[in-house]
């Protein structure tokens, strides 16, 4: 079909009009890939010339202008350029036609340990919403929305109870990986839009981080556990902050020692691939054991947190705690216990290895919680 080409004028501030080319139909722009109608070309005219000079000014803009219309409507109608077009009509087709599903599928299996499990329970909504198939082409801000409300108002997958909700804050974790996975989409190309940049996440609920006291810690430390790496590894982790998946892969290499500054390990953080060089007491040093080879993993061993579960609720029950504690709970143990401690908050917020001072700022509410309830304990007897 032949491409037309219109001159066409549209009104713009300090009495001008700025001139553009119309193209039908649409073409595709070799720059960017995507349809487009309108080219605009940088020239200008008067919309009300006042004198001589201005209308021959006009004229002179219109001349160059429909010179350019006519190129522009040869070049488009050349057999060669045409092809072009084609070529990229049917690329961007065949882009569009490519599963999302699929594609979610292939990104989640790089993944691995408890990451992999959660962008694989974010697969399972996912292929639930779509029906297991949905097309690049339609996908939309529309669509995503209605998938987000998805999230929201659905029954969680993995609950014993019947007809139990999905947490917002699990709907958050899983809407935020097809989001990243929609970002990479377009950043490949694949996406003409960056719909990740144009759908909003969803809100994180305040949940409750539960922690062990400084005494319920040191009842731990005493009690026996048949899984004494699991011992080790929580009780590091109380005394570190180190997440599971980096205490996990920590190696002996890692571990380093000054006469002057103490034991420090530098490592990589799995989670934010940030590098670290963190300061550890020697009490944490005591818990890795017998040193091995510089690669040899320290807590080699250890499965994911949930395989350990019933040994850590086995022991906490020996230790007389009732809390429901995780192991990511020994983490969240060592920084509300540094911030009742006395250490400021930035400090707590490095040792934990946080991008931002704002994901710290929880364990303040926790401290500032504990110090009202102390406050209201004293009463008087009148």
């Amino acid at each position: 079909m032949a491409v037309k080409v219109k001159l066409l004028q549209k009104k713009i501030s300090g009495g001008r009009k700025t001139l553009y080319l119309d193209f039908y139909p649409a073409i595709i722009s070799l720059k960017t890939g995507k349809e487009t109608r309108r080219e605009f070309l940088g020239l200008y005219i008067h919309e009300k010339p006042k004198n001589a000079i201005e209308k021959q000014y006009n004229a002179e803009q219109l001349k160059l202008a429909e010179a350019i219309r006519q190129q522009k409507e040869n070049t488009h109608n050349k057999p060669e350029i045409y092809n072009e077009y084609e070529k990229e009509r049917l690329r961007k087709k065949e882009l569009g036609d490519r599963d999302f599903v699929e594609y979610f599928r292939r990104t989640a299996g790089k993944r691995s340990g408890s990451n992999h499990n959660n962008w694989m329970s974010a697969l399972t909504y996912l292929e639930q919403f779509t029906g297991g198939r949905v097309k690049f082409a339609d996908l939309s801000e529309q669509y995503l929305e209605e998938f987000k409300e998805y999230l929201l108002t659905t029954q969680s997958v993995k609950s014993k109870r019947k007809k139990e909700p999905l947490s917002q804050n699990s709907a958050l974790s899983y809407f935020n990986k097809v989001k990243a996975t929609l970002k990479q989409a377009y950043k490949e190309g694949i996406l003409q839009t960056d719909l990740n940049a144009r759908v909003d996440s969803i809100k994180a609920a305040e949940t409750r981080r539960e922690y062990l006291t400084s005494e319920e810690l040191n009842k731990l430390a005493k009690t026996p556990c048949k899984d004494d790496l699991l011992k080790r590894a929580a009780l590091f982790s109380g005394l570190t902050g180190l997440r599971f998946s980096d205490i996990e892969k920590l190696t002996w290499g890692e571990i380093g020692q000054d006469e002057s500054k103490g034991y420090t390990i530098n490592f990589q953080q799995k989670k934010t691939k940030g590098i670290e060089t963190m300061p550890i007491a020697e009490q944490a040093f005591s818990r890795l054991g017998e040193q091995q080879k510089p690669e040899s993993r320290i807590f080699g061993g250890l499965r994911s947190a949930s395989y350990h579960s019933k040994d850590l609720r086995d022991w906490l029950k020996a230790a007389g705690i009732t809390k429901h504690i995780t192991f990511h709970c020994f983490r969240h143990t060592f920084a509300t216990l540094q911030m009742f401690l006395g250490t400021d908050i930035f400090t707590v917020s490095k040792m934990l290895g946080h991008r931002e001072i704002k994901t710290t700022q929880i364990y303040t509410k926790i401290v500032d919680e504990a110090k009202r309830q102390a406050a209201n304990r004293i009463k008087l007897d009148l």
